[in-house]
């Protein structure tokens, strides 16, 4: 597996697969994030719609991840995404999108049963939601937001990332995300 994060063997991973967006929706949600208050950004190396996230696993799984991950962007059509509202939780606030002929549903819930099949992931009880996390707080701030004018989304790649988490106590809060590896969307 040819890496631009380094992991040791014995290393437990936090990983997750997602899509990866494009740079000219990058500096969209960027411009755009600017305007929100109440909380810590989310980075723009950060910003992607989760597909599936597995959580904390052996490396030496990380591989087979990527094969699995590889497959099923070969065989996926390029999804189509728009902005269309604000949504918030407990924890964060996200960009919710609608997907335009199903697409990126089709890909996420064939990388879950991929997932599920090697057995790094459960699926939630709940249906996939396309959303870009864009904002994280303690309390929830409530905030009326208009989404973001980024026009159709089309992420080209999809890619298995680990998270890193730093410490409170460092001046960067939060994960840092780095690509293991990246798979172009219909090969």
């Amino acid at each position: 597996m040819s890496s631009t994060a380094s992991v040791e063997g014995g290393e437990r991973l936090r990983l997750f697969c997602a899509l990866r967006l494009p740079e000219p929706a990058l500096d969209a949600l960027e411009a755009w994030q600017a305007g929100l208050s109440g909380g810590r950004l989310v980075p723009r190396a950060n910003l992607h719609v989760t597909l599936a996230f597995l959580g904390w696993r052996p490396a030496g799984e990380a591989p087979a991840v990527v094969a699995e991950l590889r497959s099923a962007a070969a065989s996926a059509e390029r999804p189509v995404l728009h902005a269309r509202r604000w949504r918030e939780t407990r924890s964060v606030g996200m960009l919710v999108l609608d997907d335009e002929g199903g697409a990126a549903t089709r890909l996420a819930e064939d990388v879950q049963g991929r997932m599920e099949r090697l057995g790094v992931y459960r699926r939630e009880q709940r249906p996939w939601l396309p959303h870009v996390t864009v904002l994280r707080f303690r309390e929830r701030p409530r905030l009326r937001v208009e989404p973001a004018e980024l026009g159709p989304l089309m992420p080209s790649d999809a890619a298995v990332y680990l998270s890193r988490l730093r410490a409170q106590s460092s001046g960067n809060r939060g994960a840092q995300y780095e690509v293991l590896e990246s798979a172009v969307i219909g090969g």
